[in-house]
């Protein structure tokens, strides 16, 4: 399984904010081969953003809890242990978790935060390959033609 690496703001558009625009994401985590990793830090912190009066406000309004954002999470991820710290740092530092697992998987990393996405050519020497959305290509990859 490939794996792939989904930061905090793309994981509350799956499991909080129903964002159509992850719907080729959902489609593909459920269809596989894609393996989404993260560490028990991720969870933590994706439990204290959900606190985030945005967030649990737009929980409210659905009907929803935190307790079932975070059983959504739970039911797709693959945990495992922390990374090593990778060679290059972020300037944000809450977003280095998501770098770390990334380059030691070499894994695709998604994110819309722009400290990660500036990092794109230096991960990407270290196999690590960051995007700000799911290439819908790669769900659906188009025939060989005759």
């Amino acid at each position: 399984m490939k794996p792939l690496v989904i930061d905090t703001n793309v994981s509350l558009d799956l499991c909080v904010f129903a964002d159509p625009t992850v719907a080729p994401l959902r489609q593909a985590l459920a269809q596989g081969p894609w393996r989404w990793l993260a560490t028990p830090a991720m969870r933590e912190e994706l439990q204290r953003v959900l606190t985030y009066p945005l967030v649990a406000r737009r929980l409210q309004a659905d009907g929803r809890t935190a307790e079932a954002a975070l059983a959504c999470w739970d039911a797709a991820v693959s945990l495992v242990l922390p990374a090593p710290k990778a060679p290059y740092t972020c300037k944000d530092k809450d977003d280095q978790i998501f770098i770390d697992l990334a380059v030691h998987h070499q894994a695709r990393l998604l994110s819309k935060d722009k400290a990660v996405l500036c990092m794109a050519r230096r991960l990407a020497r270290l196999n690590a390959e960051v995007l700000p959305r799911w290439p819908t290509p790669f769900l659906h990859p188009v025939p060989n033609q005759p």
